[in-house]
């Protein structure tokens, strides 16, 4: 009979769970990594409109510094942003941990299930063949007493 765990099903479950919490966390760091576009995105944009005001008119530099501070105010949102889904992230992947400690918890009760049963199985093959040994050594035994009382019953055959 083949080897069956019986948790075979909570295994399964669980394993279907880190695979979800793996996309989870791919989504999460996919949101982190487009954050960090936007802010790098946002730091080229200021460092352009401070290249662009050095060489504009008199005239235009209270838009450009209103421009400016709008573009650092948008920096500062950017970076809580980015930290915020960092932390998301973060908690995502200790999830993903517990999830992949769940799933190698199972896996080796598992192995260690199938390692007895293979013992199990070995003993019971031995055992049968040790009563199949036994079985033949009765029968070789009865067969060797057979054969002494027939050589017997020739001799007094003979001698009769």
């Amino acid at each position: 009979m083949p080897f069956k765990y019986r948790l075979e099903s909570i295994l399964k479950v669980r394993i279907r769970k880190k695979e979800a919490q793996l996309m989870v966390v791919q989504k999460a760091q996919q949101a982190v990594f487009e954050a960090e576009e936007r802010i790098r995105q946002n730091e080229e944009e200021i460092q352009q409109t401070i290249q662009n005001k050095k060489t504009a008119d008199f005239k235009m530099m209270e838009y450009y510094d209103k421009y400016l501070h709008h573009l650092w105010d948008k920096a500062e949102v950017l970076e809580q942003e980015r930290k915020r889904l960092q932390e998301i992230l973060e908690e995502e992947q200790r999830k993903l941990v517990q999830c992949e400690q769940e799933v190698k918890v199972l896996e080796k009760h598992k192995e260690k299930q199938k390692e007895a049963y293979i013992e199990e199985e070995k003993k019971a093959e031995l055992k049968q063949y040790s009563e199949i040994g036994v079985q033949r050594f009765f029968i070789q035994t009865k067969e060797k007493e057979e054969e002494q009382i027939l050589q017997e019953l020739l001799q007094q055959a003979e001698q009769d």
